[in-house]
């Protein structure tokens, strides 16, 4: 409960502020979103191609005929992973350069 006020009081803040209204707040906000969220992309990102590079690897110990094919399934998987990481980059940097809510 502690934490939801402090939360509250935290943003309540921007309702409250000076010169401006709120836009460093919103900016400084942003920065915090930007980074949790590239922060959360890329540990998604990394425990996905962690799981694909597994699954190949005991794919190719069982069954060494198949694995060009695996290896070029693992690319391509690894490929779509990595380009959800690098929307949430566009976003991220759409958030901090042009922010649409100043």
């Amino acid at each position: 409960m502690k934490k939801f006020f402090l939360l509250f009081l935290a943003l309540g803040a921007t309702a409250f502020a000076g010169e401006n209204g709120g836009a460093d707040m919103i900016k400084a906000y942003s920065v915090v979103a930007a980074g949790v969220g590239l922060g959360l992309a890329a540990l998604g990102g990394a425990i996905g191609m962690g799981h694909t590079a597994a699954a190949t690897i005991a794919g190719t110990a069982r069954n060494p005929g198949l694995g060009s094919k695996l290896m070029t399934t693992m690319f391509i998987a690894l490929a779509m992973i990595e380009a959800q990481v690098i929307y949430t980059l566009v976003i991220a940097l759409i958030a901090l350069y042009s922010n649409p809510f100043l």
